[in-house]
């Protein structure tokens, strides 16, 4: 299911233009395919534990590194896998928004207007 998030303007991070942080930034960039992955990967294998663990590090790790806009959404993720298996089309939509939102992720400072 496609929300169309991934169709809009890049994601940059606060802290992208951040001498020390913005390595940290690129590295989390870096791996969000991997992350978005194992969440999808435990949502298939009906492992509700790993998807709620995996969705509260992406919260902490969006709002450590300057990604404002993903905290929420890992963060109604994370709530709505607590209750697994109860409302898995919820989860599944909610996972899907969040995997479209980071294919907008950038590590790069966000452009001066």
């Amino acid at each position: 299911m496609s929300t169309g998030q991934s169709d809009g303007p890049s994601i940059h991070s606060s802290m992208a233009d951040d001498e020390v942080m913005s390595e940290l930034v690129k590295m989390l960039v870096s791996e969000i395919s991997d992350r978005i992955q194992t969440l999808r990967s435990a949502f298939d294998a009906k492992d509700g534990e790993l998807l709620n663990r995996t969705a509260h590090q992406l919260k902490g790790a969006f709002g450590s590194y300057g990604f404002e806009a993903l905290t929420e959404p890992a963060a109604l993720l994370e709530q709505s896998s607590k209750k697994w298996p109860d409302n898995l089309q919820r989860i599944e939509e909610e996972l899907n928004t969040l995997a479209s939102l980071c294919q907008r992720l950038s590590a790069s400072p966000a452009p001066s207007h």
